[in-house]
């Protein structure tokens, strides 16, 4: 079986634009999390978010895609640049039809539709962008990032909420395995326009807390919700073979591992699927769970999802068997960038041998029996990790993630 190894990452976060900003705004425990600015919030029952607000997106791409793109897709652009630069992609061994795209999204391009309904509704459908017709549509970062690269692979386009971006990672793995020598894959949204904003709020999981330091505590005892953000990472998966091949000996690590399953409908006796898809992953890996050195959880940041994910770490690792760590609590749940972000992090965590925190200063119920890594990084040795990501209607994804040299 081929072995996938990471070799390129792009990052925008709300703590930080890139990989090195990004991780030195965990480490010194900054957060991107403050009130949404741009329109006004007071008639709305949150008022915070993750946003990126230094993005310019002249500084980063051509002045002809603005126009025709919304900014989840131009954020999207923004990471693949700096994934396919940073892996060295494409090269004389990988050409254009050796290197697909895979993307997650969940919210589509709620700002530039936003913005033609309003032209729609005001001047008629003469003002309407001609590029209304694919701005909107959850397929469109794949399709722009393959367009500016002229990345002719076999791509595709997954909706699953907060876990799309990891099973894009899995469908990634899966193209490079059946020949494909490279992917370019994660996950990036946003959707803080108006329209955007209320129907994230709309599903009444949203933090209504004004103190951004408490406002999204994953496995917190006062837990209130979560806090919408923007962005997220996309990485270049590559056949190691190949990577070796063009001379690269020191990628970021291995894609070891990787399953999904679905949660049974609410009312059902069976039990739900997150635990199943942890031991599924470890299988896919040929690991156990005592191989693994720290979870990076979906830490929803609501009482009962949190119970139910510490119970499914419980189930497989036992009580306080494994570090655990939610960093996303610095930016905001990233839905279908959350999962590659993630992924990024506990690469980082490998290459430096640190565990970054997450902000729950209210402390974590005894009953959840998790050793949480809050208040600082903790520094330990670092080899393999899970992430773990669910998205809303019981989509569950798990990642393992190693080391290159094991």
């Amino acid at each position: 079986m081929k072995t996938t190894v990471i070799t390129g990452l792009g990052v925008t976060a709300p703590n930080g634009m890139g990989v090195e900003t990004y991780w030195k705004a965990l480490l010194d425990g900054r957060s991107g999390i403050g009130p949404l600015t741009g329109f006004d919030t007071s008639r709305f029952p949150s008022c915070l978010a993750g946003r990126i607000d230094d993005f310019v997106p002249a500084d980063h791409i051509p002045g002809r895609l603005i126009p025709a793109t919304d900014r989840s897709t131009q954020l999207a652009l923004v990471a693949a640049d700096w994934a396919l630069s940073d892996a060295g992609l494409p090269s004389e061994i990988v050409d254009d039809y050796d290197i697909g795209v895979v993307t997650s999204n969940a919210l589509g391009g709620f700002a530039f539709t936003h913005k033609e309904f309003q032209a729609l509704w005001n001047q008629g459908p003469k003002f309407v962008s001609v590029y209304e017709s694919y701005a909107w549509f959850y397929a469109v970062n794949t399709g722009q990032i393959s367009i500016r690269h002229t990345l002719r692979g076999p791509s595709a386009a997954l909706v699953a909420e907060q876990a799309g971006g990891l099973d894009a990672l899995g469908h990634a793995r899966r193209t490079v395995r059946r020949g494909t020598p490279a992917v370019v894959c994660g996950g990036v949204d946003s959707a803080f326009d108006p329209w955007g904003y209320a129907s994230q709020l709309a599903g009444g999981l949203v933090s209504t807390e004004t103190d951004p330091g408490r406002a999204y505590q994953p496995f917190g005892s006062r837990a209130r919700g979560y806090v919408p953000g923007e962005g997220g990472a996309l990485l270049v998966l590559e056949d190691e073979a190949t990577a070796r091949a063009r001379g690269v000996r020191d990628p970021y690590g291995v894609l070891a591992g990787c399953a999904s399953t679905f949660d049974p409908a609410p009312g059902s006796d069976r039990p739900p699927a997150l635990g199943r898809a942890i031991t599924a992953a470890l299988s896919d890996a040929g690991l156990t769970p005592a191989d693994i050195d720290v979870v990076f959880a979906d830490g929803a940041g609501v009482a009962e999802l949190d119970a139910a994910e510490a119970a499914a770490l419980r189930e497989v690792f036992g009580p306080s068997g494994v570090p655990v760590t939610a960093p996303k609590a610095f930016t905001g749940r990233l839905y279908s960038g959350g999962g590659p972000l993630d992924v990024v992090t506990a690469l980082l965590s490998i290459r430096d041998g640190v565990i970054p925190p997450t902000p729950t200063p209210d402390g974590v119920p005894s009953e959840y029996g998790v050793d949480l890594v809050a208040g600082r990084p903790r520094e330990c040795a670092v080899r393999t990790a899970l992430v773990l990501a669910r998205g809303r209607r019981g989509f569950n994804s798990a990642v393992v993630v190693r080391t290159a040299d094991r």
